[in-house]
């Protein structure tokens, strides 16, 4: 099971051994269990999985986390090329900068479930005619989605 909240300036999500991924979404910074890695590379700490890529000096992280992919895009100026989707496929769990581009880039994942974060999140929810009521935390329990796209809106 997956918690995910805000925590200042920080999106928290923590897996079922209490093992956390902590966002700073104003810096785009990623700590995971504390160790930065914010930084093409693949990792591995504290069981979950990370491989994080570079396209056009943007950041993607594409987590295996109590086996969901979770996958945190920070940026949504940038063209959306095969080799992106390919890295992103079979998305479970999508954390997304709101802004005009970002539905774009949502319509060209299927993912299972979306939260987007940022100060105007409910413009990204309501340009979707989405009416989600907002929650302080969001518990991933272990089924996912069929047929839909949940999307989850957190306080800030």
């Amino acid at each position: 099971m997956l918690d995910i909240f805000y925590k200042g300036d920080s999106l928290l999500i923590t897996d079922s051994n209490k093992k956390s991924i902590d966002f700073d979404y104003k810096s785009n910074k990623v700590l995971l269990d504390w160790y930065d890695v914010s930084f093409p590379w693949e990792y591995e700490k504290s069981w979950i999985l990370l491989e994080v890529k570079e396209y056009n000096n943007y950041l993607f992280y594409n987590f295996l986390i109590d086996q969901k992919h979770l996958v945190i895009i920070t940026e949504d100026n940038f063209e959306i090329k095969e080799s992106i989707l390919e890295f992103l496929w079979d998305v479970d769990i999508l954390i997304i900068k709101w802004s005009k581009d970002a539905t774009k880039i949502f319509e060209n994942i299927e993912a299972k479930i979306v939260i987007p974060y940022g100060e105007s999140k409910d413009l990204f929810l309501n340009s979707l005619w989405q009416q989600s009521e907002e929650v302080s935390v969001y518990k991933q329990k272990w089924e996912l989605p069929i047929d839909n796209t949940e999307f989850v809106n957190l306080w800030l």
